[in-house]
């Protein structure tokens, strides 16, 4: 399943030389991961709902272009690893109009329950286990 998503920059995302600041990415890749999980029926509320939390452990962005005020990215995060205990989702950022690739990133997350305790998801909820598992597969 592809998913996209999209979003047009605001003039506040940009900074003195009229580009997007290079901390708003991180932003822009919580908004798609939020998104996306939504679109596969397992937003976040849900997962709580059910002691699962998902906390970034790192987040990795190569830059390759810039956009600015007014233009539009476009966002395909996917699962690049899933272990049950980890996952990493991978980023791929493109301006709509240019097709050129902005950035290349991937944020890194553990499962974990409500207290924050280390989760394997495979036996603790094999339901979301299963989604996460055909995601990293197709």
């Amino acid at each position: 399943m592809d998913f996209i998503f999209e979003r047009k920059i605001n003039y506040y995302e940009t900074d003195k030389m009229g580009v997007v600041h290079h901390s708003n990415y991180i932003r822009y890749m919580e908004e798609a991961r939020c998104s996306w999980l939504e679109n596969i029926e397992m937003p976040f509320s849900l997962l709580e709902e059910n002691g699962i939390t998902i906390p970034v452990l790192g987040v990795n962005c190569d830059y390759k272009y810039h956009v600015t005020f007014g233009d539009t990215i476009i966002i395909k995060p996917f699962i690049k690893e899933y272990s049950g205990v980890r996952m990493t989702v991978g980023y791929d950022i493109k301006d709509k109009t240019t097709g050129k690739t902005v950035l290349i990133g991937e944020t890194k997350h553990c499962f974990t329950d409500k207290n924050l305790k280390p989760i394997n998801l495979k036996k603790y909820a094999p339901e979301f286990s299963n989604k996460f598992q055909n995601l990293l597969e197709s």
